[in-house]
């Protein structure tokens, strides 16, 4: 617990009412994941139970509480930030989740009474989840009750499902219609065996059925379920709020219905309704354990979703869109930098403000939907915290000095952004120099990379910290995540990491489009991270007829923005990595100058000019 915070009365009060019921219930620990029961990173408000009695408000992280304790896990992105939050909220401690740290389910099994029982709401816990619990609970007397949704009882004004209006993505930015896209997955269901498959993965329900919503902060998506058959297609959610046009595509040509819609708690019931010959495929790493369990064991068999990959690979419509998208994305940020650049000559401007300004310069685009997610401003020290949320009235005042880190992105009909870049303004020290531009270096070998495909996630990851490892350094987070097409900005199953998580396991194949950020953060000084969204393409197009036909592949940069040069420290560049800049600078300003008036175009000018 930091020293001089008390933790609050009201969330006290919360893990009092849980306890007790708890103890009601014949419960001696309770799991509270980050998780909703479509395995979603983001969660809608009523899902959000782990902040709600933590007090932790971090996308990743699982919630113990026992009887008269209890523990926060969570991840290497808020070491820092958890345990200032959960000292002035819950009083929680905080675990390492990673980095050598006790898992939970290790913790659960060294620091509870040997018969005691551990409850879980089975909706929030998929079945390959429920399975390891069972395995670490197994060489012990614990017992696991799946059936322990008691927040009900101590969640007095817990919020409602979200309905936002249902509208469908043109096809004319999705690239392939709904027909197209279920008729493939529908041959993958003949070739595995299967009548049907249950879909619970909020972003592959959008992306198959080329459908929107905004149910989750960010992510423009529709809370449902669906089951797609042979013959049909059932999607459950709130029928009233679909919009006429998109009712009318799900109707199809003549009235034939081409997706039959269903209230949202129908699901199971129509799980209750399959043939006893129906055979349903199951991804249980997806999957919720108690859905899974309205289904006989003979109804059922393991599918690992074919749509992770197919949504991740993006088609030639696609593409094309996307860099579009970041044309007019980098248009926004010299409008929004030039404007902080201005207004720090005149006055500090609050992280916050800036923010706002950064939304509001999105917002003049195109097609323009909303953020991606909630802009990081980082001022100083602020910037060493991976996911720093600024605060109105608890936010840091940028001056003209230190260094600064922006990560940011927009929603965009015709793609989604995410881009962070790192300023130093006024003097900086030679250390945030030297370390600036080895987190460069990083980044430059990644996008100068040429690999097989197939390559993994964790090798391509080596690649970003080598500059750094040279001199002892390191960071704590992936180098790079999946970005979906006006979906989520974190789209599994690629992108590169440390280890063998999914996102290191998983091969590259062409198509796929991924962060590149390598970073580098002084905890309680300041914070570099620069970031840039790359595609995976042939690197050899001459070799090849098609993208799929490629032996190996490179990263194409799509992202347009210039790179600092006030923390560069040019005597540590290679001449290939100087011309690698002043290549990506003469492309940044090819595409956004036409979109610029004279005096942008101007000030653009002056940073991308060439070392």
């Amino acid at each position: 617990m930091t020293a001089g915070v008390a933790p609050s009365k009201t969330y006290l009060d919360r893990l009092a009412r849980l306890r007790k019921a708890m103890k009601s219930n014949g419960l001696d620990a309770l799991i509270l994941p980050s998780a909703d029961p479509h395995q979603s990173e983001y969660v809608a408000d009523r899902w959000a139970s782990r902040t709600f009695f933590s007090g932790f408000s971090g996308s990743a992280g699982t919630a113990i509480v026992t009887l008269d304790g209890g523990g926060l896990w969570t991840d290497s992105r808020y070491y820092v930030q958890a345990p200032r939050e959960l000292a002035r909220t819950s009083g929680l401690q905080m675990m390492r989740a990673s980095q050598g740290g006790v898992e939970y389910m290790t913790w659960l099994t060294e620091n509870l009474p040997s018969d005691a029982t551990v409850g879980i709401d089975g909706d929030l816990f998929t079945v390959r989840d429920v399975k390891r619990l069972e395995q670490a609970f197994a060489k012990t007397a614990l017992t696991l009750r799946t059936d322990a949704d008691i927040l009900g009882e101590v969640w007095p004004d817990r919020p409602e499902l979200p309905s936002s209006t249902l509208f469908s993505h043109d096809v004319k930015f999705a690239g392939r219609s709904a027909e197209d896209k279920v008729s493939d997955l529908r041959e993958q269901l003949r070739e595995a065996g299967l009548s049907h498959t249950l879909l619970t993965a909020l972003d592959e329900i959008a992306w198959l059925l080329n459908i929107r919503a905004s149910d989750i902060h960010c992510n423009p998506l529709a809370i449902a379920y669906a089951l797609v058959g042979l013959k049909n297609v059932q999607l459950f959610t709130d029928p009233t709020r679909i919009d006429e046009s998109t009712q009318a595509k799900f109707n199809g040509d003549g009235g034939q219905v081409f997706v039959k819609v269903r209230p949202y708690a129908e699901h199971r019931e129509a799980l209750a309704e399959l043939d006893s010959s129906a055979m349903v495929g199951i991804d249980e790493a997806q999957v919720s354990h108690s859905l899974a369990s309205a289904l006989s064991p003979s109804q059922y068999q393991a599918f690992p979703s074919p749509l992770r990959r197919a949504k991740a690979i993006k088609n030639a419509t696609e593409i094309e869109h996307i860099q579009h998208a970041h044309e007019k994305d980098g248009v926004a940020l010299v409008r929004a930098f030039r404007w902080l650049e201005r207004t720090l000559r005149e006055r500090p401007v609050k992280e916050c403000e800036f923010v706002d300004v950064l939304g509001r310069e999105r917002a003049k685009g195109e097609h323009y939907y909303g953020p991606s997610f909630d802009a990081i401003v980082g001022y100083g020290a602020n910037g060493a915290l991976p996911h720093y949320r600024s605060i109105p009235g608890e936010d840091t005042e940028i001056e003209v000095k230190g260094v600064l880190l922006v990560d940011s992105g927009g929603q965009y009909h015709d793609g989604t952004t995410d881009i962070t870049r790192t300023f130093g303004l006024g003097k900086v020290s030679d250390e945030q120099r030297t370390r600036y531009t080895l987190v460069l270096k990083g980044l430059i070998a990644l996008s100068q990379a040429v690999f097989p495909v197939g390559t993994l996630g964790v090798q391509l990851d080596t690649f970003a910290r080598q500059h750094l490892w040279q001199q002892g350094l390191n960071f704590g987070h992936g180098t790079g995540h999946g970005v979906g097409f006006f979906l989520n900005v974190h789209e599994p199953p690629q992108g590169m990491a440390p280890n063998l998580s999914e996102r290191g396991k998983t091969g590259f194949e062409a198509g796929m489009f991924t962060s590149n950020e390598p970073g580098y953060y002084e905890e309680g000084e300041y914070g570099i991270r620069i970031e840039n969204l790359v595609l995976a393409v042939p690197a050899f197009p001459e070799d090849t007829e098609e993208p799929s036909d490629a032996d190996f592949l490179r990263f194409e940069t799509i992202t347009y923005y210039p790179i600092d040069y006030v923390l560069l420290e040019p005597d540590l560049l290679t001449d290939g990595e100087r011309d690698w800049l002043n290549a990506y600078h003469d492309e940044v300003y090819r595409r956004l100058s036409p979109k610029l008036n004279a005096e942008e175009q101007a000030w653009l000018k002056e940073r991308c000019t060439s070392l």
